[in-house]
């Protein structure tokens, strides 16, 4: 693949997949929704027989997103204005006498602001091939995680660390003035500058490792899907391994990031880190931070237990299990978690604010399943937190959010019904749960726009119930700092 000649095929690959309309919409109106169901199943013969009377929309189908052998003619016509050979030589197909081959994964996506279309090396899905060390993965599950847990409130500069095929930065082009890329593998800048130039934007695109290529320089949003791979200091995938021991490329990430913030700015990465036996993830992943000028929400998704997360790996570059030079790999791998006392191994979103004050960090499990991206929730938690910072509780007048919902579970017993739980819980976003006794239940009761202070509602809690009105405040205050937090109520 020649840089220069496949920026220099981007303009009338452009207009002939405009022409073709080679889009999600178009696409799904062609192949039908079964039949569409089946690509993304990987499953080409339904796919292949919706594309029989597809015309160039068909063509293009069966060349970029199956990967089959098509006929040069015509993949010509599909193409035009792009000349093939023009095509062959910038690296974008292949050509064997009449029988054409895409060499690039190129396909269209939504990313909630119209068509795009992006260029990244073959996955393999459609037709066997090996990774190499260099390879670009496209558009996958982890990838997609970021963009729907990445804030687009509108920011003047963007930082996207490690950019691969440059995804993020394409979504990153409709809310920030100026994006920046960094990607220590020329390939993956090739990839991402070809991207860009299909899609008609214009990205600062910067070789080195990790910040080096913008030492000094501040960001108003950084934004990274590092190579977090949990392993041995070696690299065998550049998407994926960093040559960091253990979790050491998240540690450079999260800690490294918060340098490069402008005051107010925010980072949004993905991560790995370690359970080590006798540790708590949460004190591990903290101490990465500084104790002052950052406010970190860490979201734990996942844990997956070492056995678990090497296979998934090993598959993932398209190796087989089975394979005996894979096994020892295996083996060696499991044996360097096992010697760091290694339990599992998490995975979650990252989201910094750079600050003037004392650092606050909440590392926290969210597993249960939820519909909301976090994105928004990210930049709301902030808000949130500023507001508790800069003011008293005890002082403020609450209300309880519309969609708090107040749930309380009994079983039976030898007098009928025995309450064994009471929780408030969120109804939308990240449906937050919270424990409470009756005490707090009245107190969450009494809250209302028009209402008294939290300090007020206090006093009369503890006289009503004949409660210590100092120990119930002391109790008041971190509850509602809590639900504050995940937004079960609000200031009034």
């Amino acid at each position: 693949m020649n840089r220069d000649l496949l920026l220099s095929v981007c303009g009338p690959l452009r207009e002939a997949l405009t022409r073709a309309q080679y889009d999600i919409d178009s696409i799904v109106d062609l192949l039908g929704v079964e039949a569409h169901a089946a690509l993304g199943r990987y499953e080409p013969v339904p796919v292949r027989r919706a594309c029989e009377n597809g015309g160039e929309l068909g063509h293009l189908i069966r060349l970029f997103l199956l990967n089959d052998d098509c006929p040069a003619a015509d993949v010509a016509t599909a193409l035009r204005p792009l000349d093939l050979d023009a095509a062959v030589a910038a690296g974008l197909l292949s050509r064997h006498g009449d029988i054409v081959r895409a060499e690039l994964d190129l396909r269209p996506l939504d990313l909630g602001s119209g068509n795009r279309w992006t260029l990244a090396d073959l996955d393999g899905a459609m037709r066997p091939r090996e990774s190499v060390e260099d390879h670009v993965i496209g558009v996958g599950e982890a990838s997609l995680s970021l963009l729907r847990g990445t804030p687009t409130r509108p920011v003047g500069t963007l930082l996207d660390v490690g950019t691969g095929c440059g995804i993020q930065a394409l979504r990153a082009a409709d809310y920030a003035g100026k994006v920046t890329v960094t990607d220590i593998n020329p390939r993956a800048l090739a990839l991402t500058a070809a991207t860009a130039a299909l899609n008609g934007l214009d990205f600062e695109i910067l070789e080195g490792s990790w910040f080096e290529p913008v030492s000094g320089r501040l960001f108003d949003q950084v934004v990274a899907n590092p190579p977090f791979v949990v392993g041995e200091a070696r690299v065998t995938h550049t998407y994926r391994d960093s040559g960091l021991n253990l979790d050491g490329a998240s540690e450079l990430m999260i800690s490294g990031a918060v340098d490069y913030l402008e005051p107010g700015g925010t980072a949004a990465l993905l991560a790995s880190w370690l359970h080590v036996d006798g540790e708590d993830w949460r004190r591990r992943v903290a101490s990465w931070l500084p104790a002052h000028g950052i406010d970190a929400w860490i979201v734990q998704r996942d844990v997956a237990d070492p056995a678990l997360y090497v296979g998934t790996w090993l598959r993932d570059g398209g190796s087989d299990p089975r394979d005996p030079a894979v096994e020892a790999r295996a083996n060696a791998w499991l044996d360097h978690l096992e010697d760091a006392d290694v339990a599992g191994v998490g995975f979650g979103f990252v989201y910094l604010r750079r600050t003037d004050a004392p650092s606050d960090i909440l590392c926290e499990d969210l597993r249960h399943g939820f519909d909301d991206p976090l994105g928004d929730e990210a930049l709301a938690y902030f808000d949130r937190l500023e507001w508790l910072r800069d003011n008293d509780v005890l002082s403020a007048r609450f209300e309880v959010r519309p969609e708090t919902a107040l749930e309380r579970v009994y079983l039976p017993d030898e007098d009928g019904w025995r309450q064994v739980v009471a929780r408030v819980h969120r109804g939308k976003g990240p449906r937050w749960q919270h424990e409470i006794d009756d005490l707090a239940a009245a107190l969450l009761a009494g809250m209302r726009p028009d209402g008294l202070p939290l300090e007020d509602l206090v006093t009369l809690l503890a006289c009503a119930h004949d409660e210590d009105e100092e120990a119930l405040a002391a109790t008041a205050v971190p509850l509602v700092h809590s639900l504050v937090r995940h937004g079960l109520i609000a200031p009034a």
